[in-house]
């Protein structure tokens, strides 16, 4: 049975990536107006600072027909220590759908449990689901990967931090059967049960995935892929952070090992001259902007799968 809820990438079947991905493709292409959501709203509840999270879920609402309505912490009864129980009865009453971009992934796994409605995950400290579900679209169109099974053949690297957007890109590479390599330091490797998680995967689908610390496994990649060393609520080891990932930074000399059609991604924001050199950053511009607008066409093809 289909989930209520998007809170994981694991919520989604491999037919159902491919047809949300279908999806926002014609999204994108026919960029037309629709009026299915009219009368319908959208909750965005937003826990932590957002740019691209916030206006593609708003737009992408609007676009559809609906209304979406901005919930921030301090203004909600949350703040004063309402219960994730009762502000979910309360929600669901109003409401057709919510958006949750929290600190803690067990936050909105509670939500779930308790709203009616269906819950979208607009990113926790575990999971960034919508966003890679852009990111895997952008490869496509960019490489111009008509099919899973092209890209299949493409080689993904991220390096960095093994953060949310990490867990979740481990996620759809084995739902989906993809090669993908993540280089980090050694104490910023993804977690084992993340590795267990997918492995219950890979063996159907072919996946492969591999970690390692070791810079030089980026040789031959088609797509390298980067985010900040120091994720929000990580601010207390930003110093230490900066230290250890210097080696990490994607450059120019970094790309030198990388396939000669290797294009640069980057979810957003990002710190020039940290985790990507400036010039690298307005070199692969056009790839990584193209990423942050198909959020857009990503979240209206979740919002339609999941808003009936």
């Amino acid at each position: 049975m289909a989930s209520k809820d998007l809170l994981s990438i694991y919520d989604l079947s491999n037919k159902e990536i491919r047809d949300l991905l279908k999806k926002a493709f014609e999204l994108k292409t026919k960029k037309k107006y629709l009026d299915v959501f009219k009368g319908k709203t959208l909750g965005i509840m937003l826990e932590k600072p957002s740019t691209r999270t916030m206006v593609s879920f708003a737009v992408a609402m609007v676009q559809l027909g609906g209304t979406p309505i901005f919930l921030t912490s301090e203004k909600m009864q949350r703040s004063r220590g309402e219960s994730i129980y009762d502000t979910s009865k309360a929600l669901s009453k109003y409401l057709n759908g919510l958006m949750i971009r929290s600190f803690n992934h067990a936050d909105i796994l509670e939500f779930s449990k308790y709203c009616s409605i269906p819950i979208i995950n607009g990113l926790t400290d575990y999971e960034h689901p919508c966003q890679i579900l852009a990111d895997i679209m952008t490869v496509m169109e960019i490489l111009k990967a008509k099919t899973i099974e092209a890209l299949k053949k493409i080689k993904i690297v991220f390096i960095g931090d093994s953060n949310n957007i990490v867990n979740s890109l481990i996620a759809v590479s084995a739902i989906l059967g993809l090669d993908l390599t993540i280089i980090s330091p050694i104490e910023y490797q993804v977690k084992n049960e993340i590795l267990k998680q997918a492995l219950e995967h890979t063996h159907k689908t072919g996946a492969e995935i591999k970690v390692t610390s070791d810079i030089n496994a980026v040789k031959n990649a088609d797509v390298i892929y980067t985010d900040v060393w120091t994720s929000m609520g990580f601010e207390s080891e930003k110093t230490k952070r900066k230290k250890t990932f210097v080696p990490y930074q994607v450059n120019t000399e970094l790309l030198k090992k990388a396939s000669s059609k290797c294009i640069v991604l980057h979810c957003l924001p990002a710190l020039r001259g940290e985790e990507i050199s400036a010039d690298v950053m307005d070199k692969y511009e056009n790839s990584i902007f193209t990423q942050a607008e198909n959020r857009l066409y990503a979240q209206k093809a979740v919002l339609l799968h999941f808003i009936k």
